[in-house]
């Protein structure tokens, strides 16, 4: 599976076609020991590196991404950069300008639902609005494992499809209730992860 640096240096490439302040404002990828995935605690059992997948990455794996893997994987690191402008660092867009970051960040948001929904996925358009929607919440409430939780989930939703589980996991982030997170992650082990071995 590629990585979320092979990600970070797409968009890259992506946002230099693409023009403007974006294009100006790009940057190389963090290199390893100053990068973390999404919304998870900074912390020596927490951390990764670039060189692992990212939700861009897992979503782009899934069934309903097939034929579009790159589409996908680079819509979702527009929409991840975004949201990184808002809320945490970025890895490829780097303005000096607090203001100008969230504009940016809003443009990146606009420019990643548009890719998706010229791919006519209007299922997958609803889960990354979820997505940033709920993220918001995470971090107005300052969690970051709840972030994280959603980003994992939504890009397992988008790769694999929804289901009951996780709608209802996204009600119980709405409603603020307890264990939101671990349910969101369950709901999206629950389509992806691998079954365990029994013999093991």
């Amino acid at each position: 599976m590629r990585t979320a640096r092979d990600g970070a240096r797409a968009l890259r490439d992506a946002l230099r076609e693409e023009g403007g302040t974006v294009a100006e404002t790009r940057g190389e990828p963090a290199g390893p020991s100053e990068a973390r995935t999404l919304g998870e605690p900074a912390g020596p059992s927490e951390a990764r590196t670039l060189d692992q997948p990212g939700p861009a990455q897992v979503a782009a794996a899934g069934p309903r991404a097939r034929g579009h893997e790159r589409e996908y994987e680079l819509l979702l690191e527009m929409i991840l950069e975004g949201y990184r402008l808002h809320y945490d660092d970025p890895l490829v867009v780097r303005p000096q300008d607090a203001d100008l970051a969230l504009l940016l960040g809003d443009q990146l948001y606009a420019l990643g639902l548009s890719r998706l929904a010229a791919l006519g996925d209007l299922d997958a358009v609803g889960e990354l609005a979820d997505v940033i929607s709920l993220v918001a919440q995470a971090h107005a409430a300052s969690d970051r494992e709840l972030a994280h939780a959603v980003w994992e989930a939504g890009a397992t939703s988008v790769g694999w499809g929804g289901s009951e589980a996780h709608a209802a996991a996204k009600a119980q982030v709405r409603a603020h209730a307890p264990g939101a997170a671990a349910a969101l992650k369950a709901a999206a082990c629950a389509v992806r992860c691998e079954p365990e071995d029994p013999s093991l």
